[in-house]
């Protein structure tokens, strides 16, 4: 049996108005993602791409279509649902590391923690969040801050906080996009590795060599869909 789609978009319109001119950003797209797939989407600047990030996202509502997370349609969700949608089945991971200078690694990898409920102490959600700097390979690095951190280092903490609250999906938008080619590389290794453990990966890039990573590359222009295509993973 198929395993149904945690992604899927139904002839998705997002547009914006400017004055008398409306702009469609995403232009009636269908696509269906399935759980543990790591997939690429793609394009060049105005393709469409962030927009497509932001509605997969649960960040947006569409203008027109359905969007369905989990089974669970979006369209008419309050903010307050969405939110909590978004706390509990995907980790954000951005360009921008958006690391709180003044915390420790440990504490800024607690703080998503902190806005959802749980039933567990202080002590077990400290101890999985070394579990998590563990996973992501800063085991040595738990109580450093950021000015003490390379860029590769502070990508490899947003990633761990990404993972806080162990989201089923994992939504990067340009996730390398700040980095060296050396941190880069590490840093696509290191969503393989969470793909491979179970994480749905989804990567928003405008860069070929970063799309070349993923099992499915999705290519966008005008906001539309114009290749979909499996892949065999560099």
């Amino acid at each position: 049996m198929k395993d149904k789609p945690i992604v899927e978009l139904k002839n998705v319109s997002k547009i914006y108005k400017m004055g008398d001119v409306e702009v469609k950003a995403v232009n009636d797209v269908s696509l269906e993602i399935y759980p543990k797939e790591f997939v690429a989407i793609m394009g060049a600047s105005g393709s469409g791409k962030s927009t497509m990030m932001h509605l997969i996202g649960a960040l947006d509502l569409p203008t027109k279509g359905e969007i369905y997370i989990k089974k669970q349609k979006l369209n008419k969700f309050t903010e307050n649902q969405l939110s909590n949608l978004r706390g509990k089945t995907i980790g954000f991971v951005f360009q921008d590391f958006y690391l709180i200078s003044t915390l420790t690694a440990l504490e800024n990898v607690r703080l998503p923690i902190l806005f959802q409920e749980n039933d567990e102490t202080e002590e077990e959600y400290n101890k999985r969040c070394i579990n998590l700097l563990e996973i992501v390979g800063l085991q040595d690095r738990i109580n450093h801050k950021q000015t003490e951190l390379s860029g590769g280092q502070q990508q490899r903490v947003a990633i761990a906080r990404a993972l806080a609250n162990d989201p089923e999906i994992i939504l990067g938008d340009e996730p390398t996009g700040a980095l060296d080619s050396k941190s880069s590389k590490e840093i696509i290794n290191l969503f393989k590795k969470l793909n491979n453990i179970g994480k749905t990966i989804i990567i928003i890039t405008h860069d070929l060599n970063v799309a070349k990573n993923a099992k499915r590359i999705i290519t966008l222009k005008d906001g539309k869909i114009i290749e979909d295509k499996k892949n065999k993973p560099e």
